[in-house]
């Protein structure tokens, strides 16, 4: 498996984790963001991260019929782990701002479903996936990401353990709570919620 380092060291290989003001899709201040498009961009690079992350999969969950992952982040992510796990994966997209199944796919009742995403913060997106899991009458097992985010303070998954190849402890804040230094810097909006 990727140790902490050499993932770290991936990250900013590929620029997939950048420095400044950014405007999380949650709505949270960070002076850092995980753009994992960028790694993703790269197969030989995350090719790495992603062969890390199904051998911790398999590691800590069992018996999966199903991944399931929000778009668009989570796709290519959700497809990889798919695909080295040997698993059906499908995802959900927004439809009037809430998540929805197309394109065909659907969940079987009693099906087991890991939730797969690129980078969790607040978990928002991950539970907007776990109503769709629980009006299929499915089961969930849980949750894994390349990036966990997450802290005590923002998350909202608490039932269940993330999964994620790399934890990073990123600090975040409400639009009235920014730190000087934050301030100074211009706001950049990079999440796919702020794509028109």
């Amino acid at each position: 498996m990727l140790s902490l380092k050499d993932s770290l060291a991936v990250l900013k290989k590929t620029k997939a984790l950048l420095e400044g003001h950014f405007v999380l899709s949650s709505g949270l201040h960070s002076p850092q963001y995980v753009q994992c498009a960028k790694l993703l961009s790269l197969p030989k690079a995350s090719n790495k991260f992603t062969l890390s992350l199904s051998k911790k999969i398999k590691k800590h969950i069992k018996n999966i019929d199903i991944i399931l992952s929000p778009a668009m982040g989570g796709i290519i992510i959700g497809y990889e782990i798919g695909r080295l796990l040997n698993k059906e994966t499908i995802f959900c997209e927004r439809v009037e701002g809430k998540f929805k199944l197309r394109r065909g796919f659907s969940i079987k009742k009693n099906s087991r479903v890991l939730i797969v995403e690129d980078v969790i913060t607040t978990g928002k997106s991950s539970l907007e996936c776990v109503k769709l899991v629980k009006k299929s009458k499915a089961k969930i097992l849980g949750f894994a990401c390349l990036i966990d985010r997450s802290s005590k303070l923002s998350i909202k998954i608490k039932k269940h353990k993330i999964i994620s190849q790399v934890k990073l402890d990123v600090p975040t804040f409400k639009k009235n709570n920014l730190p000087s230094y934050l301030k100074k810097i211009p706001i950049t909006k990079p999440g796919s919620r702020f794509l028109k």
